[in-house]
């Protein structure tokens, strides 16, 4: 009779353990996301202030004010100033599902602060009360979030353009959290973590780009867009260091975009994911200066950025760009000749890098530029404090 009893037991038990483990769902998530750095010249990054600047996301996005900056206490590699040197951007979660499901998911951030997501989400860490504990890391979830293959959400759409919206143009399922319905998880933030890439110019023309990390990196990309003139190199499988010549100014952005997109695509994006990543960024991307893209290897995203989803998916891809900002020569004389002479037109074009490029090229600016660098100055807090939107 105790043996029947055990049996009954086990059997009752079993699918109460079974919804715990890793029952196969048949659900797969892909991700993709940019780290984005400056190159201090001599081989690491700069500090600057990556929530400075009018912000292109839609209203319904939701921030951690700024004053919570403020307010945290001092905590080894957490960023607790208006400074930090990587700006996670973007990072989005795809679902796809041959039914529906439920899922919970959870990102941690262990150097760095979750800044805006959108759904709603169940908890961030540090949260948006100004009586924050000590806190050493970010943390963002996502409760009950159902996934909903075949569904027709009404997706929140605001007045004015918005990067944030091409995301959207995948064959991903609807997701739904509360009354927040999406075709995606969205969330960005900024950090302080070693990226595995250097760059910097040894004289002349020569670039030297640095894999300082363990794993080989993929694919590195040094683009330089000069006056609506654009060249770029491709880099496969960079391990130590690699002294590049930069690109003659021949290249086609068409063909540039569709090397990216097949890169994205070799580390296991769909093409319409990799084509909405670059869609996402194309004016940004592409604008003129010099920067560096490589695709950053898994091991470092899962260090960096541990994600958790519970049950367990089947498939998971997660798929992040390192974007390096150069101050080229051409950039730096632009620059230092904008100073000088009080163009402020030219400086406008610099945006959200004018401050850190500043700080590199050392000179003296004009008196007529004082009143515009006290007004960008003043704009870059006033937003960080209280971020703007896309209404």
């Amino acid at each position: 009779m105790q043996f029947l009893k055990s049996a009954f037991a086990v059997l009752l038990a079993a699918p109460i353990f079974g919804s715990g483990g890793n029952p196969d769902l048949g659900v797969t998530v892909h991700e993709w996301g940019t780290f984005t750095t400056i190159a201090d010249g001599a081989g690491g990054s700069e500090p600057w202030s990556p929530l400075g600047g009018a912000s292109d996301l839609p209203c319904f996005v939701m921030h951690l004010n700024g004053l919570q900056y403020k307010t945290m206490p001092a905590v080894a590699n957490t960023p607790t100033t208006r400074t930090a040197t990587v700006r996670m951007e973007t990072p989005v979660l795809y679902f796809y599902s041959p039914r529906k499901a439920t899922v919970s998911v959870g990102v941690d951030f262990p150097r760095g602060l979750i800044t805006e997501w959108y759904p709603h989400a169940s908890k961030v860490s540090p949260g948006p009360q100004l009586n924050l504990p000590p806190v050493r890391s970010g943390h963002i979830e996502w409760d009950a979030l159902e996934i909903a293959p075949g569904a027709k959400p009404s997706l929140p759409q605001g007045a004015g353009g918005s990067h944030y919206y091409a995301a959207r143009n995948t064959d991903s399922d609807p997701v739904r959290i509360g009354q927040d319905q999406e075709k995606l998880l969205f969330y960005r933030g900024i950090a302080n973590f070693s990226v595995p890439l250097s760059a910097r110019f040894t004289g002349g023309s020569s670039l030297q780009l640095r894999n300082t990390g363990v794993d080989p990196l993929a694919l590195a990309v040094l683009f330089e867009n000069r006056g609506g003139r654009i060249g770029y190199r491709m880099i496969h499988g960079l391990s130590g260091a690699a002294d590049i010549e930069t690109p003659a100014l021949t290249g086609n952005l068409d063909s540039l975009r569709k090397d990216l997109a097949d890169g994205l695509v070799s580390q296991g994006l769909y093409r319409k994911e990799a084509d909405a990543m670059i869609e996402t960024w194309r004016d940004s991307w592409f604008e003129e200066g010099m920067r560096v893209f490589y695709l950053v290897p898994r091991n470092l995203v899962d260090r960096e950025l541990p994600l958790s989803i519970q049950p367990a998916p089947s498939k998971i891809a997660r798929v992040f760009v390192g974007r390096e900002e150069i101050l080229s020569p051409y950039m730096r004389d632009r620059l230092q000749t904008a100073l000088s002479t009080g163009n402020t037109q030219t400086l406008d074009q610099f945006g959200r890098f004018l401050a850190p490029f500043m700080q590199q090229a050392k000179v003296a600016a004009a008196p007529s530029v004082a009143g515009y660098l006290a007004a960008k100055s003043e704009q870059a807090t006033q937003e960080f404090y209280s971020p703007s939107c896309v209404r």
